[in-house]
């Protein structure tokens, strides 16, 4: 398909470059088989039904922006996939300066060795010295924000707490969930009281996920792997939901892609552990998710283009023109989705 179909102009002051407070007063733009209505995070109780099940992903965003030298040549880091113990692929900002072997000093101690430049440009770093690479990155790394806020105001101490969902466990992510940012206790225990259930799977969110689509068309794109798990317990658990009767309501595109890669095409979930480079463009059928709740996403993104094959290019176009008409907030910290390809 064209690339170009996924375009759409947006005013870029409808960027959030700060999440609203408190996290569920965020809007949610509902789409019920193509019928929009306007709401608050905090309605969700009354958008899902008795049984529904929504599903999170438990990645924590680690440190992974590193600013370092490479003798008088300054070079930045973004870590966006783990290789090994102390081994991670990162784009690299300079990067033509960097030779096979070259050593980055990142300050506080933290060191490493460049090796083995992708076709994509991504170097894998090799960290020296001892102990987990996430302790060396607690000392010299920062949170990785999206280049759309990161290119128009500095990181802060209170991004460390804005830019973490509260369902932040197993640390490896370089960049959030963000669908997952609006929830709160609050709204958790009322979701609960309505009988709305919740699970969590592991997709650790790559750096790759914020490439613009460069090609003309989308079978020339070549997606970035992500390593991703879902328990054999937690499979169980949502196969039994929708054979129930419960639909399955992915919280953002991360929790969406490792459910259908690891759904079989019976409609049967199956544990999961690797990656996953899943590319999800209109025509797709879906296996096993039956709504997706989900930021507002870049134009020509893949991200776009994922929302398009579960409501359809001309009604997702629709709905971005109706948030952009109604001031809704974009991207990482700005407002919410609610996708329901079935109505109600």
């Amino acid at each position: 398909m064209r690339v170009d179909q996924f375009d759409f102009d947006l005013p870029p002051e409808l960027i959030a470059l700060r999440p609203a407070v408190p996290r569920d007063s965020a809007r949610l733009l509902v789409n019920r088989a193509g019928h929009l209505s306007d709401h608050h995070v905090r309605d969700l109780p009354d958008m899902l039904r008795e049984g529904d099940c929504l599903v999170f992903n438990d990645t924590r965003v680690i440190p992974a922006q590193l600013e370092g030298v490479k003798g008088v040549a300054r070079i930045g880091a973004t870590l966006h996939k783990r290789e090994g113990l102390r081994s991670w692929r990162a784009f690299i900002r300079n990067g033509k300066r960097l030779r096979e072997g070259d050593r980055i000093d990142f300050g506080h101690g933290v060191t490493a060795l460049a090796h083995e430049r992708g076709e994509d440009g991504a170097w894998r770093l090799d960290f020296e010295g001892e102990g987990p690479v996430e302790v060396l990155l607690s000392r010299a790394g920062t949170m990785p924000l999206p280049p759309y806020i990161a290119g128009k105001r500095q990181t802060d101490a209170q991004d460390h707490l804005d830019y973490q969902t509260m369902f932040a466990r197993e640390a490896g992510a370089v960049a959030a969930p963000t669908a997952s940012l609006h929830f709160t206790e609050e709204l958790m225990t009322r979701l609960a009281d309505k009988g709305v259930r919740h699970e969590r799977l592991t997709l650790h969110v790559g750096a790759g996920t914020f490439l613009p689509v460069k090609a003309d068309d989308t079978d020339d794109h070549r997606m970035h792997a992500e390593w991703g798990r879902i328990a054999t317990d937690t499979a169980e658990r949502l196969n039994a939901i929708r054979s129930g009767g419960g639909r399955i309501i992915a919280a953002g595109t991360t929790s969406l892609r490792l459910l259908e890669s690891a759904a079989h095409d019976n409609g049967q979930l199956q544990a999961f552990e690797g990656d996953t480079a899943i590319f999800i463009t209109p025509g797709y059928r879906f296996k096993f998710v039956d709504g997706l709740m989900t930021n507002f996403h870049l134009p020509r993104s893949t991200l776009f283009m994922l929302v398009s094959a579960l409501m359809g290019i001309e009604g997702m176009q629709a709905t971005y023109a109706h948030a952009i008409a109604q001031g809704y907030r974009f991207y990482s910290y700005g407002d919410s989705s609610l996708l329901l390809p079935h109505g109600d």
